[in-house]
């Protein structure tokens, strides 16, 4: 990011909004390794078709999925694969930070 522009840390910013939302991440998740539809998304998630269409939407929009009409149906795919590089990047950087956490909060219980 260093000597970026303004302009183009606003996309950056906006890239990372669109990944801020748990059920977005969770479709990504899902569509990890395989296309499935919006009929197929809503059941797994758990969610209204209408709902999960407006997250696909968005993440088609900035460039994360892909979608095929097939006949009454339209399939999700992942359109960058990069995606699931930054997000184990940052599972592997949370769980790190609870792992440090949890060993400070056994210390200190030790030290009682």
């Amino acid at each position: 990011m260093k000597n970026m522009p303004p302009e183009a840390l606003q996309e950056v910013a906006a890239y990372f909004q669109v990944l801020s939302e748990p059920t977005r991440l969770r479709i990504l998740n899902l569509l990890r390794g395989q296309e499935r539809n919006v009929g197929e998304l809503a059941q797994l998630c758990g969610f209204t078709p209408a709902n999960i269409s407006r997250h696909l939407a968005l993440l088609t929009k900035h460039g994360f999925l892909t979608r095929e009409s097939r006949g009454t149906s339209v399939y999700y795919r992942t359109a960058d694969e990069s995606v699931y590089d930054l997000c184990d990047v940052v599972c592997s950087n949370i769980a790190c930070q609870f792992e440090r956490t949890a060993k400070h909060r056994r210390a200190f219980l030790r030290s009682k």
